[in-house]
């Protein structure tokens, strides 16, 4: 019997696994996949729209447990994040894969790094969003600036990656450089705050520096009236930070700039000092 196949017929067959047999002249051309005719769907009532699955942001040890590598943050402004059970390293991890602001944009390096040796700190020193050194060398305070603080800290008998009462630990409000030619807005700087609040869990301070004027818009939250104020208004103040003490001064790259306001600065670390010495 001579069964007689079009195209579209024989492309039916092969889809539900019919071996068809052809004649041998035609082998060669049935080895090229012949495309099924396209078939108007059946006219049926309109399904619920069903929303798709929130992103789920994995911790860095959660994802390396399972070979795998670090999820990065939703990337919607304003998302809580998972932070607040993270070790140091989950949490460095999490940092240089996150993209829950427009941050991310402008950054070669998270400046939230493991320290070398995690230990509590009585100085916590908190500084404005990162420059091009800090993004390049991915830490916190470096070049000019680093060295003034450096000596400052050295002068009130504290030094970073020491701990206890010569502990300092040293961070920037945000991690990443903010885009060349923007500031960071406030929901940035508010997305961002989750790893300070981290940070401050983890390093348990007794008193933190807030050097700059967007490290103190964060840290003066709590105080609002005094947030709006220009920063040389704001010193001379010991305001609170999820209960911790905050002190208000000024950056070392102002200090560098302005010589004049290194005596004003020098004031703030005798505040600070007086703070952890119970004085204040």
């Amino acid at each position: 019997m001579d069964l007689e196949l079009d195209d579209r017929q024989r492309a039916m067959l092969q889809e539900m696994g019919v071996r068809v047999w052809l004649p041998a002249g035609a082998v060669a051309a049935e080895a090229l996949p012949v495309p099924p005719t396209p078939v108007a769907p059946a006219v049926s009532a309109p399904r619920p729209a069903v929303a798709p699955p929130e992103p789920t942001h994995v911790p860095a040890r959660f994802a390396a447990a399972a070979g795998g590598s670090v999820a990065p943050a939703a990337g919607v402004p304003g998302e809580a994040l998972a932070l607040h059970q993270l070790d140091w390293a989950a949490l460095a991890q999490t940092a240089a894969a996150c993209q829950a602001c427009g941050l991310c944009a402008g950054r070669k390096n998270s400046t939230l790094q493991l320290p070398d040796a995690p230990a509590q700190a009585d100085w916590l020193v908190v500084g404005d969003p990162p420059d091009e050194d800090e993004d390049r060398l991915a830490q916190p305070f470096v070049e000019q600036a680093g060295l003034l603080l450096d000596a400052m800290l050295k002068a009130v008998g504290a030094r970073r990656s020491a701990a206890g009462r010569q502990g300092a630990y040293l961070t920037n409000v945000v991690k990443c450089r903010p885009p060349p030619g923007r500031l960071p807005q406030m929901a940035e700087l508010a997305q961002c705050a989750q790893y300070l609040q981290r940070e401050v869990a983890l390093v348990q301070p007794k008193v933190i520096l807030a050097m700059g004027r967007f490290a103190t818009q964060v840290l003066l939250g709590e105080h609002p009236e005094q947030a709006a104020l220009p920063l040389g208004k704001q010193r001379g103040t010991v305001y609170r930070y999820r209960g911790i003490p905050v002190v208000v001064t000024y950056h070392p790259k102002v200090l560098l700039r302005a010589s004049a306001d290194k005596a004003k600065a020098w004031a703030d670390l005798c505040l600070a000092m007086d703070v952890l010495d119970g004085a204040v």
